[in-house]
């Protein structure tokens, strides 16, 4: 188990001095969104088509993975949808609680995580968790999201949030650069030397920068949630009766049985579920790879996406109890995942 821990440790301790430099102000507030820039549009795009173009195409259109990561994954949006809605709890915020708990942060922190610790035959089962989450998982959950309105207005809403997600992913760069990866791997083309080694050194850069940010980001939304609810505060004292917006208040505002149930989901219903799914599958003679189980279970086990949070602000949505959903699941999983690695090893 030790071995396990010194290979996670590093990429931990990352998002640790992110959180850090954060909330120390070390690194400016306003400086998060461009290195969350960076790592979408430049670093993590490039880091994709790397793995992409030189993984063989059949791991990149295992059927079998896509399958089994996709029944999991509505499977978890369906059953935290319905178990969380409640009189509080509306279409937004359990849509949104859904998504953070069948989201994992497989892109910054996944990728290189499991490379390190699997070798680069894990990136192929990645890019399909990576691809589906995008396109399907999401969408759905944005779409959900907007039937809070009463009948014909909440679909009407439904359409327009999955129009919204639509777009999003057509100007999103990861899932074409994962088009574009799989392409080359296709044609077996190699990119000219220099333009290689431009993209190399942008992959290069994609694991550190993705983890300190990810670190920055959860401190962020403490911070703001911190600041709006000493603002609301002081307002009320005043007299001038102004509240905040509800989807920046703090994380202290969301009560812990709105957060510890999605952090249970997310870091041991995921994974079992997608594990007990896998060996179904593979009982029923799909031609599903132990090695690929391995790799979309331990993806499973990972700490929900950091975007998540950022997605939750733009709709409207509890972004304190988001943003608290994300950070447990950040820190128990430098516990959990390292024994999960080692029970699946």
């Amino acid at each position: 188990m030790l071995p396990v821990f010194l290979v996670t440790f590093p990429f931990f301790a990352l998002i640790a001095a992110g959180y850090g430099a954060a909330r120390a102000r070390i690194l400016p507030l306003d400086a998060i969104p461009g290195l969350n820039t960076f790592v979408l549009y430049f670093a993590l795009p490039c880091m994709l088509l790397r793995f992409g173009a030189g993984t063989p195409i059949g791991q990149l259109l295992d059927g079998s993975v896509a399958l089994v990561w996709g029944i999991a994954a509505l499977a978890v949006v369906a059953g935290v949808v319905l178990f969380t809605r409640n009189a509080r709890i509306g279409w937004n915020d359990a849509a949104f609680g859904a998504l953070v708990a069948a989201f994992p942060n497989t892109g910054f922190m996944g990728v290189p995580l499991l490379v390190a610790i699997l070798g680069a035959q894990a990136a192929g089962p990645m890019i399909i968790t990576i691809a589906f989450d995008l396109v399907v998982t999401s969408s759905l959950c944005i779409a959900l999201s907007r039937l809070d309105g009463a009948g014909g207005a909440g679909r009407h809403g439904a359409t327009q949030a999955a129009r919204k997600a639509l777009r999003g992913i057509l100007v999103n760069p990861m899932p074409w650069s994962i088009l574009l990866g799989v392409l080359l791997s296709a044609m077996r083309w190699q990119l000219p030397g220099p333009l290689a080694r431009t993209i190399a050194m942008l992959a290069d850069a994609a694991s550190p920068v993705a983890l300190f940010t990810i670190g920055a980001v959860l401190a962020r939304s403490a911070l703001l949630a911190r600041e709006h609810g000493a603002s609301a505060a002081v307002a009320e004292a005043m007299g001038t009766g102004r509240q905040p917006a509800p989807n920046v208040l703090g994380a202290s505002r969301a009560p812990w049985r709105d957060v510890l149930p999605v952090v249970v989901v997310k870091l041991l219903v995921h994974p079992l579920l997608v594990w007990g799914l896998g060996l179904g599958a593979i009982a029923l003679g799909l031609p599903l790879a132990p090695a690929a189980l391995v790799v979309i279970v331990l993806v499973a086990a990972l700490p929900s996406a950091s975007n998540v949070s950022m997605l939750a602000e733009r709709f409207g949505a509890d972004n304190g109890r988001i943003a608290r959903i994300i950070l447990w699941t950040t820190v128990v999983a430098f516990f959990s995942f390292p024994l999960a690695v080692g029970a699946l090893r």
